[in-house]
């Protein structure tokens, strides 16, 4: 029997590329470990244009996710946070990592300071999970369930923006990590889902990564 107290983390975190499976995460572990769940469902009129190419688009696109992310996570912090759990679907930090995929070094050096300003007033969560996903899962998603932008995504693009995701985790130190190998990680699989709850209950500082028990592999590796 799971007792939801003994999860101590009380603001989590959740981050990966598009299609890792985020909100479904976030979903159920407030139905398992209680919480309030935080969407990253911004609506950006620069997005389309991004896509397209358009000039400038990706830098105000960029201004728009990073200003509201920012905002909502004040909101956060002087309501909820130290309330109820907090399960938020993104990493404040992940702004960052689209900045420097998409942004021309003349953008990236106003991005910088505007970031610098805000990123001091955000509280860092007690865990963040990044779920780590492959190419060819991720084109699969993208085809089986993108919107029309999505399927119109280059794959230079993919590999890169999963390099860059990857790699900022690999180097990532603010706060205690659980990498998930989530390709085959099956959020209708009760015993998955449970067995990573209890991957949580037991987390410690160090970074730790895990696999599926779908995948047969019942091992937490350091």
């Amino acid at each position: 029997m799971l007792d939801k107290e003994q999860i101590i983390f009380k603001h989590i975190a959740i981050e990966g590329v598009l299609k890792s499976g985020k909100n479904k995460l976030a979903n159920i572990l407030a139905q398992k470990i209680g919480g309030k769940v935080v969407f990253d469902r911004i609506e950006n009129p620069y997005l389309k244009d991004f896509y397209d190419e358009k000039e400038g688009a990706a830098f105000l696109a960029q201004l728009v996710f990073l200003v509201n992310r920012y905002h909502q996570h004040i909101r956060l912090m002087q309501r909820d946070l130290f309330e109820e759990r907090i399960i938020c679907d993104y990493l404040f930090e992940k702004d960052k990592i689209y900045a420097y995929q998409t942004l021309a070094d003349d953008e990236l050096i106003v991005y910088e300071r505007i970031y610098t300003v805000l990123s001091e007033r955000v509280v860092k969560p007690d865990l963040t999970i990044y779920l780590q996903i492959s190419l060819p899962t991720l084109q699969k998603r993208i085809a089986k369930e993108g919107s029309a932008l999505e399927k119109n995504i280059s794959e230079k693009y993919l590999e890169d923006i999963l390099e860059a995701f990857d790699f900022f985790f690999f180097n990532y130190q603010a706060t205690p990590l659980l990498v998930i190998k989530a390709d085959d990680l099956d959020f209708n699989r009760e015993e998955d889902i449970m067995d990573l709850v209890g991957k949580i209950q037991k987390m410690k500082k160090s970074p730790l990564y895990y696999v599926p028990l779908s995948k047969g592999n019942r091992n937490l590796k350091k």
